[in-house]
């Protein structure tokens, strides 16, 4: 596969409104990922976070599949490689961006398709999608995180037997024990995740990427340290703002108090 070949299976779209999209592109092969596809989906997502017009990434695949994993004809190839290298990686990419990623997961997401969405911070499913961890079955060992990260979600007991039956996990299922955060109509998908996105573009942008850090840092420690890392941040950000930073916050907050309430998401 050449170069020219492998950026199409990785489409990047930028919107003026600021939202960004990512999609797998082989649907012939239910978005199963070879080496240089891993490569562009990372940095992809590395220059997408790099660039100030953009402040929301949804991220979704062609076709029946969001993506069925490594492509297995490959795997040599794919597994012999450096699991530590950080630019070719897009789990790595995905948990670096400051940015908010929606995850927009339509049929299937197999194993290394199942850790991509584990590394979105929003997921939005449709109905009959499916969550599975072959790893168990085929002889692979996890590295991009799901035998970590899946417990912490749905705990330790649900994440076992998930993983070690290689039985899926279903979207309603995956809702209920809050991994999903909702469960739409097929044709409903981009929709759901386009509305997530342009009610985070609406609000403060540098807030938005401090609130995302300090959660997602935060779910590392215990809850007294994420607190005193909250206060911590708190502490900088406000010491850091000017007298008119605070004035316009108050015009903002007065401003949007004379308006009525957005519906609920």
């Amino acid at each position: 596969m050449n170069r020219t070949e492998s950026e199409k299976l990785i489409l990047v779209k930028r919107e003026p409104d600021g939202i960004a999209y990512v999609t797998i592109n082989r649907p012939k092969s239910l978005n199963s990922l070879t080496k240089s596809m891993m490569r562009d989906m990372a940095q992809a997502f590395k220059a997408l976070d790099r660039d100030e017009s953009v402040r929301v990434i949804i991220l979704s695949g062609s076709g029946r599949a969001f993506c069925s994993g490594v492509d297995l004809t490959a795997a040599e190839d794919v597994f012999k490689g450096d699991v530590k290298d950080i630019e070719s990686d897009p789990v790595a990419q995905m948990e670096r961006a400051r940015k908010p990623i929606i995850g927009a997961i339509g049929g299937f997401a197999v194993t290394a398709g199942f850790e991509i969405a584990l590394a979105c911070d929003i997921l939005v499913a449709a109905k009959g999608a499916k969550f599975v961890d072959t790893h168990a079955r085929f002889g692979i060992f996890p590295s991009w995180g799901l035998s970590q990260k899946l417990s912490r979600i749905i705990g330790a007991n649900k994440a076992r037997e998930v993983s070690l039956t290689a039985m899926p996990l279903t979207a309603e299922v995956a809702e209920k024990l809050g991994f999903v955060n909702h469960v739409v109509e097929e044709g409903e998908l981009l929709k759901k995740a386009r509305e997530i996105a342009e009610a985070i573009v609406k609000n403060n942008q540098d807030l938005v990427l401090r609130y995302k850090s300090v959660i997602n840092d935060g779910v590392k420690l215990d809850l007294g340290h994420a607190l005193a890392l909250e206060k911590e941040r708190a502490y900088d950000y406000y010491n850091g703002m000017t007298k008119e930073q605070f004035q316009k916050m108050q015009e903002f907050i007065a401003g949007r108090s004379s308006k009525k309430p957005s519906s609920k998401l």
